[in-house]
């Protein structure tokens, strides 16, 4: 099994995920899974458990897409001001818990560090805004600048044309497992996934491959 210490102390390229790897899910679980349903109950003119059970069937058909993290599909597919929502309480976007410690301390190594995330431009902005997250990589990489979500090829064909990473020597943590594979097929040396990506949920009880409660952990 692989080490993640020793991965991060000899890869030369740390590509790290945003939401559930730096800033707490949390924010976008409480987003999508409770807020979006309550405004669109609201709207429509039904229970908050029916609007859940509906959206989440809606979620469900593209989920792993690249639409599925799109703010404009979902604006229009749910007749809401989805961005809005999200300026609204902006204030639970935080960082996990020593994150930012992390990333200060790997911004400081002789490595290329890179933020590789499937957010919408919009949230990303906003995130960025609200943590000043970029300051601490060499570059920020949204999936719709290449128009392929993570878990496809595509995807990272397109992301290794711009960087010119060597994938053999490159690190990348995420907490979502099908990109995790996505980039592992690619050929990624070292995988590693967050199992504490939501501080207001229980750690994720199994994992296919190495993982850490925090990135903190790999230090």
């Amino acid at each position: 099994m692989l080490d993640p210490k020793t991965a991060l102390t000899e890869c030369e390229t740390l590509m790290l995920d945003m939401d559930g790897t730096v800033l707490d899910l949390a924010y976008d679980n409480y987003m999508w899974l409770t807020r979006v349903p309550e405004e669109w109950a609201v709207r429509n003119g039904t229970t908050l458990h029916e609007a859940r059970e509906r959206l989440q069937a809606k979620y469900g058909k593209v989920q792993g897409e690249l639409y599925w993290y799109c703010l404009d599909h979902w604006s229009e597919r749910l007749g809401l001001d989805v961005m809005q929502l999200h300026r609204e309480h902006q204030d639970r976007i935080v960082y996990l818990p020593r994150a930012r410690e992390f990333l200060d301390a790997v911004s400081r190594l002789d490595k290329k560090v890179l933020l590789v995330t499937n957010s919408h431009p919009d949230t990303l902005a906003l995130k960025q805004q609200v943590t000043g997250l970029s300051e601490y990589f060499d570059a920020v990489h949204s999936a719709h600048s290449y128009g392929y979500a993570k878990e496809q090829q595509d995807f990272w064909h397109a992301l290794r044309e711009e960087e010119h990473f060597d994938p053999a020597t490159t690190m990348f943590v995420d907490d979502t497992e099908t990109v995790l594979a996505s980039a592992e097929t690619y050929g990624i040396g070292a995988c590693v996934t967050v199992i504490c990506p939501d501080t207001s949920a229980p750690p994720r009880s199994h994992a296919s491959f190495a993982g850490v409660e925090g990135v903190a952990d790999l230090l």
